[in-house]
């Protein structure tokens, strides 16, 4: 295995654990949660041997990070667009549709492999990792990291909420101008605002309303949840509301805009697409409808 990172452990050290003292002083472990898989695929070595997370560290200790065994995944020949790329991450646009990660082959962590190739920069992944997920039927901005440094930064940026998404929507009814939501979500503190674009008028609703979506927190299928429970669920949301039914329409769901620093240079970064062509199509399709009765 390579070494991609190490320690010497400097003499005073005070009582700590391996596993704390590692969080600490390592670049490349970003959270508690990481630093646990790391020493359960017996990737971080103390003296080139595998040693309990629980156990004291002793000055002179050499403690040493190891690069991971996982295999380059298989890569899935489909067409991705890149909307950014640069030696340390890539933004893609990603379809409806697929699974971000998983067991299965059809996901975009097989398909980054086949349309990002390998970064040149010397803490290069062997592929592009993503830090953040899409559900499958949602669409749009998807960040990767192509190299370690900016893998770890990227991932404490996350979860610090320094990275900010906006979202276009659907929804059903006539949402107000504006507003916040802060209605938790499995039991955790979760909160969303939401700024309305347009109002579509419908023969099945009487209204849609095109919005923008800001999450301010990541839990699961929150902006989904949150428009729900306001009594306007995302339009072709099967599981959280109900609502017109488009066969073959999908989630109209999409992550058009995000803002950070760039992880490495730390210079502000914008990035945004505009909403599919299906959200036009809904709209001229649902006016087009009610101008024949009303």
């Amino acid at each position: 295995m390579k070494i991609i990172e190490e320690h010497i452990v400097p003499k005073g050290i005070e009582d700590i654990r391996l596993i704390d003292y590692a969080l600490e002083v390592f670049n490349l472990i970003p959270t508690r949660s990481s630093i646990k898989k790391i020493f359960k695929k017996g990737e971080l070595l103390v003296d080139g041997v595998n040693v309990r997370a629980g156990s004291w560290v002793k000055p002179g200790q050499k403690i040493m990070l190891m690069e991971s065994q996982k295999h380059i995944p298989k890569p899935l020949d489909i067409d991705i667009e890149i909307v950014y790329q640069d030696e340390h991450m890539v933004i893609i646009n990603k379809p409806a549709g697929i699974e971000v990660s998983g067991n299965k082959y059809y996901t975009i962590k097989n398909a980054l492999v086949a349309n990002v190739p390998r970064s040149s920069a010397p803490d290069a992944l062997k592929w592009p990792h993503t830090i953040h997920r899409l559900d499958i039927p949602t669409s749009g901005l998807l960040i990767a990291a192509r190299t370690s440094s900016a893998m770890v930064k990227l991932a404490k940026m996350l979860d610090n909420h320094e990275i900010e998404k906006r979202y276009r929507a659907i929804v059903n009814g006539k949402l107000p101008e504006k507003g916040i939501v802060e209605t938790s979500v499995k039991g955790m503190v979760a909160k969303s605002s939401y700024k309305s674009i347009q109002y579509i008028h419908s023969l099945t609703t009487q209204w849609a309303t095109l919005v923008d979506l800001f999450p301010h927190t990541g839990r699961t299928h929150q902006l989904r949840i949150h428009m729900a429970s306001l009594g306007h669920p995302v339009v072709g949301d099967a599981k959280y509301g109900e609502g017109p039914k488009l066969k073959g329409k999908g989630l109209f769901l999409s992550a058009v805009g995000i803002k950070l620093k760039h992880p490495i240079t730390g210079e502000p970064m914008e990035v945004s697409i505009t909403h599919p062509s299906k959200f036009d199509a809904f709209v001229e399709r649902e006016e087009r409808r009610w101008g024949k009765y009303y």
